[in-house]
């Protein structure tokens, strides 16, 4: 048995990905009989940084987790508080969430000291390491940052190569496919997910997810409706998800495209226990994102089997099978309605379904774990000994 501790967000800060990834795999950790901590955070964002209604959840916390919160992003002395309070308990391994360069200097610290205790393991997973909303200074944090820990498990092809952009050596990067984002519950019956929703149960319905900012694409959507290929079906959107970004731009576009009355914008936070329904009152899932590494939305996609469209960017061309699963596109309207009226035209659901349950095993928690070990001894997830 190891002891493990997971720096990153965890309760009380909202579920969204980043938490919800932390608790599920300290979840894959004690299932094989690991003790687990998570160190999450007493201050992440400073609320003039934060786009969001608020970073705190409202539901009960998960009482089979030990998270402690811990960490001030922007208090220099509570890294050094942290760093020495990790490197004295000499746990055997310690996974570092790297999302965002403003994380670089709290992280990296806390890593720095850590590894000085000559007993602890330091992986990060890395999310991203350019970011997709770029601000000066990003390049020289990250660099700070990719120093400080010993490997690196990826989820994306797209930031493994970005890695190796940094002078990372590839002997220190293992990469692992983003799992399944199994924890929201069993699936219900489509009618059932609508009347919950309050959703009319005949029309077909498209589905985007997930916190709303200008790369996600939903403006591509959006003209997306306005197609001569759409224009007969009885076909809406079902946008799901907290802006990030000012709203109005988007209500305006599909006002004057004519097609706001085919949106149902459901725009404020989605807690975990919600998060079935809408998946399941889908038809199917799409992610015209402009810019993108790996999607915990697709991984939730994958656990209610719903097929989707995705567009050619960064790791998402990786985990769709093009015209098996659902589509991979350019960033174009025209080619994203093609696909969502090909998809209904020709009723490829239940097809593209058999295909989803095959791929969706190749998604586990368990293979991460495997990865953030083998790493962590030096070793890749092919078993073979990395130079030191």
């Amino acid at each position: 048995m190891s002891r493990i501790i997971i720096l990153g967000s965890a309760y009380p800060l909202r579920g969204g990905g980043l938490a919800t990834f932390n608790e599920r795999l300290a979840r894959a950790f004690m299932a094989q009989g690991h003790e687990v901590s998570i160190y999450t955070f007493s201050l992440q964002y400073p609320s003039v940084l934060f786009p969001g209604k608020t970073q705190y959840s409202d539901e009960e916390p998960p009482e089979d987790l030990d998270i402690r919160v811990k960490v001030n992003s922007i208090n220099p002395f509570n890294w050094w508080k942290v760093g020495r309070e990790l490197r004295r308990m000499k746990p055997d391994l310690l996974v570092v969430r790297y999302w965002l360069p403003f994380m670089a200097p709290s992280l990296g610290k806390i890593a720095a000291l850590v590894r000085k205790n000559g007993h602890t393991k330091v992986v990060a997973i890395a999310d991203n390491i350019i970011p997709h909303e770029k601000r000066p200074g990003d390049r020289m944090l990250t660099k700070y940052f990719v120093q400080k820990v010993d490997g690196f498990v990826t989820m994306s092809e797209q930031v493994r190569k970005d890695l190796l952009s940094f002078g990372v050596e590839p002997n220190r990067v293992t990469h692992c496919p983003h799992p399944l984002y199994d924890n929201f519950g069993d699936a219900v019956e489509r009618d059932e997910a609508r009347r919950y929703l309050g959703l009319e149960e005949e029309e077909m319905l498209v589905l985007f997810f997930g916190f709303i900012r200008d790369y996600k694409g939903l403006d591509l959507l959006i003209r997306s409706l306005a197609s001569d290929k759409l224009r007969n079906l009885p076909l809406r959107v079902l946008v799901a998800g907290e802006f990030y970004t000012k709203k109005e731009p988007y209500f305006e576009l599909a006002d004057s495209l004519g097609v706001a009355d085919r949106i149902i914008w459901h725009t404020d936070f989605i807690p975990n226990e919600k998060v079935k329904y809408y998946f399941c009152a889908a038809d199917m899932v799409v992610q015209p994102y402009k810019s993108a590494t790996q999607s915990g939305v697709t991984q939730v996609a994958y656990h209610f089997e719903k097929p989707m469209v995705v567009t050619n960017v960064g790791g998402l061309p990786e985990m769709i099978a093009h015209g098996k699963a659902g589509y991979v596109t350019q960033m174009d309207p025209q080619e994203i309605a093609a696909a969502m009226s090909e998809f209904f035209m020709k009723d490829l659901k239940k097809r593209f379904q058999e295909t989803i349950r095959e791929e969706k095993k190749r998604f586990s928690w368990e293979r991460l774990v495997e990865s953030l070990f083998a790493t962590a001894s030096n070793k890749n997830s092919n078993g073979d000994k990395k130079a030191d």
